[in-house]
């Protein structure tokens, strides 16, 4: 089954204006559709293409790699081994799970200057040291970040109106209680299936939550061998489990120390960017002071961790559950999640941010006189200025922080939000919005 995907589009405009001078890359977490995506555009927009899977492709194939001095000759192998017929300027290769076999990717340098093809390349942990190691990395390849399908590609999946919430979001009008409770309940169905295409096509073919939860276990499965690959110790994936909890105690950062105990502090952060690099999990950097550009105020010491997909959050949080004992979809489909779960919707905007293609940022500053903190939730820049938002798992509650952060850099912000499930609303300068208008907010 094959989704509608945003970054087709992008396929497209490279294709057009690009193509001649760089092969594009596809960089993001396995099984987000990547591969899919890649042969579907091959399939519709060339007349022939020719796809080498580097995870399970024939020694002869590997082989051709080995002399690409000759162009000529390596094209007649390919064609030979492949039994398919290339066509100049009408053509496209396929390198897919290119991080296997770097040879090829440093191969593309040349390959794109001889000019006779277009080259698509597919990849994960793709600048993992032993991935990029001894070989050139081509200035001549453009990358385009695949992320787990997002809200807009969801409903369009699933039949659901999404021009419905575009309408919403412009006339700036109140919808009512009865309409917000139904559209969040259908956002909450995409909280808990996610965006990994095999989980939304088990949605989509009416599987039940218990068999869904199941295909995103072997999921998580597969990227825990895919760390274990990096690291045996499994030190990694213990880090990435650490992703809920850490986030329970709803503390200024994450911190490695509590994941996997005291350890030589370089080699901890080496494991932290090689999963960071892995496209499983988004990072959240504190802004020191958002007075200024928030790239330029990033702590690299002082960051959270949220999962690349809210639908993986939520079967990581009850992974040592059995499935059959799994209650938690019918408790998010229905809203009687307990409060200190709220977290789960901060995945959920975090998430939604990063599909934006956006960076993730936050802010904390101590309260005057105590040795509580403020904290604002996420911020992205608006121009010169910034955008504030304080995330409310139910109702709009108390939220002091981002009345205060307003009062603090009232000559810094645009607008300042509070996220919630209720209804879009005004409370002096604060604005109220429920997560289903977010996208709009963000892009």
């Amino acid at each position: 089954m094959y989704f509608k995907r945003k970054v087709y589009d992008k396929l497209l405009e490279w294709k057009k204006l690009y193509s001649e001078k760089y092969a594009v890359l596809l960089e993001g977490a396995r099984r987000v559709g990547k591969s899919t995506i890649a042969e579907t555009f091959a399939k519709n927009e060339y007349r022939s293409y020719i796809l080498i899977d580097f995870s399970k492709t024939t020694s002869n194939i590997l082989e051709c790699f080995d002399d690409i001095g000759n162009l000529n000759i390596f094209f007649l192998r390919l064609q030979a081994e492949t039994g398919i017929t290339l066509y100049e300027h009408e053509s496209l290769i396929i390198f897919d799970e290119v991080q296997l076999f770097p040879k090829a990717r440093q191969a593309i340098k040349h390959l794109i200057h001889d000019g006779r093809y277009s080259y698509l390349e597919t990849g994960s942990l793709i600048s993992i040291k032993k991935n990029v190691k001894d070989i050139l990395i081509p200035s001549e390849e453009m990358k385009i970040e695949v992320y787990p399908m997002d809200y807009e590609e969801f409903c369009d999946a699933t039949g659901s109106n999404y021009g419905l919430l575009q309408q919403i979001y412009d006339s700036g009008a109140a919808i009512g209680q009865a309409t917000n409770r139904k559209l969040m309940r259908d956002l909450r169905i995409y909280m808990a299936v996610g965006g990994m295409p095999q989980a939304v096509e088990a949605y989509v073919n009416g599987k039940n939550f218990s068999e869904i939860d199941m295909v995103k276990r072997q999921i998580i499965s597969l990227y825990e061998e895919d760390f274990k690959k990096i690291d045996a110790s499994g030190r990694i994936s213990a880090l990435y489990h650490a992703i809920p909890a850490q986030l329970a105690k709803d503390a200024r950062k994450y911190r490695i120390t509590t994941a996997i105990g005291k350890r030589n502090n370089t080699k901890a952060e080496e494991l932290l960017y090689e999963l960071i690099d892995s496209k499983t999990v988004l990072p959240c950097y504190n802004s020191t002071n958002p007075r200024v550009s928030l790239t330029d105020t990033k702590d690299f010491d002082s960051y959270k961790l949220y999962l690349s997909d809210t639908g993986l959050f939520v079967t990581l949080m009850f992974i040592d559950r059995p499935v059959t004992e799994n209650d938690i979809y019918a408790k998010l489909l229905s809203d009687k999640l307990p409060a200190n779960l709220g977290y789960l919707y901060e995945n959920l905007v975090a998430q939604m941010i990063t599909a934006s293609g956006r960076e993730l940022y936050y802010h904390t500053w101590e309260k005057k006189g105590s040795t509580h903190y403020y904290e604002v939730d996420f911020l992205i820049s608006e121009g010169s200025k910034i955008n504030a938002f304080e995330v409310k798992s139910s109702g709009s509650g108390k939220h002091e922080s981002i009345r205060e952060f307003r009062r603090k850099f009232s000559q810094n912000i645009s607008k300042a939000y509070l996220i919630s499930q209720k209804e879009a609303g005004k409370e002096e300068n604060l604005l109220l919005k429920p997560f289903y208008l977010l996208p709009f907010l963000i892009k």
